[in-house]
């Protein structure tokens, strides 16, 4: 199984601190999101050398400071969006993996809980992700990739599911076994057979298409997917307004049950 790391886009909404340098290189609480992401795999297991990076902007700054990671290289990356980068790492993909976004902060822990779980498509889900949005000016918690579930299996993932209908909002990172790698990839080829040249999902092409997109699409095609959680151990740093809150935000996640969920 391979690690995949989706950090191909350039973040300009992140100002100054990306005119130069990718986006998973911007320091939250003293480290590159990139280190915090590099320590949450590690502890599940994965060494350097099982890590895939797409890059795309600037991606000289990663090789250069990370020579160990494997680099497979977004060509397209400000014509397309996060569903497409990911499939650029394709043929890494076929004996399972795990993949997650690049601009993100989360616990270790989550990354380890997500490999045990015996199901074949997990995802990893916070389920006190409305604290965030309280003091977010450029994203409204409408913006949110949340999802609904069904005990410990998901049954919608959206950003259009209302807020208080939300079970959580998927946190960027989410596990699949070699049959949910062949699941997803299948997926993905017949909606390019079907959507290539018009609306692939909510409005969007399959070339600007996001992740969520793709697993809402496999949902309606009958996948099976679950959960699993972590009460507030998540942020994702996207604006210079999430950089300044990110200490804030994640001295004061909740201390509460940060175990996997009850199995079903």
């Amino acid at each position: 199984m391979r690690a995949v790391i989706i950090g191909a886009g350039r973040g300009s909404r992140l100002g100054p601190h990306t005119e130069s340098i990718p986006k998973t290189l911007v320091e939250v609480m003293g480290r590159p999101m990139l280190d915090w992401i590099l320590d949450a795999l590690s502890a599940a297991g994965f060494a350097r050398s099982d890590i895939v990076f797409i890059s795309g902007f600037a991606e000289e700054h990663l090789r250069a400071r990370y020579p160990d990671l494997t680099y497979v290289r977004n060509r397209d990356w400000p014509n397309n969006n996060i569903l497409l980068s990911l499939l650029c790492a394709r043929d890494y993909l076929g004996d399972g993996f795990v993949s997650t976004y690049s601009d993100i902060v989360y616990e270790p822990e989550l990354v380890a809980r997500l490999v045990r779980r015996s199901e074949d498509i997990v995802l990893g889900s916070d389920t006190a992700w409305r604290r965030r949005y309280a003091d977010r000016s450029q994203h409204p918690d409408t913006d949110a990739e949340k999802l609904r579930a069904r005990g410990q299996q998901v049954i919608e993932i959206s950003r259009r599911i209302t807020p208080e209908h939300a079970d959580g909002e998927f946190v960027g990172v989410m596990k699949l076994s070699r049959a949910g790698a062949a699941e997803f990839v299948a997926a993905f080829d017949r909606a390019r057979v079907h959507c290539a040249d018009g609306v692939f999902h909510e409005g969007r092409t399959l070339q600007r298409a996001y992740l969520i997109d793709l697993l809402q699409y496999m949902l309606e095609l009958g996948s099976v997917m679950h959960r699993e959680d972590t009460d507030g151990g998540y942020m994702e740093i996207d604006t210079v307004e999430d950089l300044a809150h990110a200490a804030q935000w994640w001295a004061s996640r909740p201390h509460g049950n940060r175990t996997s969920c009850v199995r079903h």
